[in-house]
């Protein structure tokens, strides 16, 4: 029943309403696994990714680099990286900004989550324009659509657009495409497979 009432706010809800809305639901996420296939002008990647509170992440590359690992926790605001696969030599402990691990658009690792894709695309809404669409299909499953444009030349962290997908039922992320002040494609990511508050060990942050 519950689950019911939630799928039909979520259809109801317009524009900056589903914004909020998907924010609030983050906000109760403790836990999510979810691949991350992206693609932009440098060639793409594809990442096993595990998010747990207040901030703990994994990243298994699949490509380029498969078999690399990192992990990084907030409480010592530090990155471990395995180059080569975990327990292998080396195991390199960097800080978040570090060059090696940021992405080819200068994304940090602690930055990475969807609780910052969902405040980033906010940040924009504020000083833009946000346009919603009811209820359509990707890849078979249905979805609800926010498209958010700055201002002028006014952008986030160098994004001026965001087209962002989110599932109709959990208003998770299922796509989002970043542009930039030329309406050029930045990055499109896919998240896929997505599992909400799914139990993930110490261990798994800790091997």
């Amino acid at each position: 029943m519950l689950g019911a009432m939630m799928v039909s706010v979520a259809l109801s809800a317009s524009g900056a309403d589903l914004l909020d809305l998907a924010i609030e639901r983050f906000s109760t996420v403790d836990s999510y696994r979810v691949t991350i296939r992206s693609s932009h002008a440098e060639g793409g990647e594809e990442i096993r990714y595990f998010y747990r509170k207040p901030g703990l992440i994994r990243m298994e590359f699949v490509r380029p680099h498969a078999g690399a690992m990192l992990i990084y926790n907030p409480s010592t605001q530090r990155v471990r990286l395995w180059p080569f696969g975990a327990g292998r030599f080396p195991e390199l402990n960097l800080s978040p900004g570090n060059l090696l691990i940021r992405s080819p658009r200068g994304q940090r690792v602690d930055h990475s989550d969807v609780g910052t894709l969902l405040n980033n695309v906010k940040a924009l809404q504020r000083g833009g324009k946000l346009e919603s669409h009811d209820e359509e299909t990707l890849a078979g499953r249905p979805v609800r659509y926010i498209d958010v444009s700055g201002t002028s030349d006014f952008a986030i962290a160098g994004v001026h657009r965001y087209q962002l997908w989110l599932d109709a039922s959990s208003l998770f992320p299922v796509e989002v495409i970043s542009r930039d002040l030329k309406n050029a494609i930045i990055e499109t990511v896919h998240m896929d497979d997505a599992e909400i508050n799914t139990p993930l060990p110490d261990t798994l942050f800790d091997p």
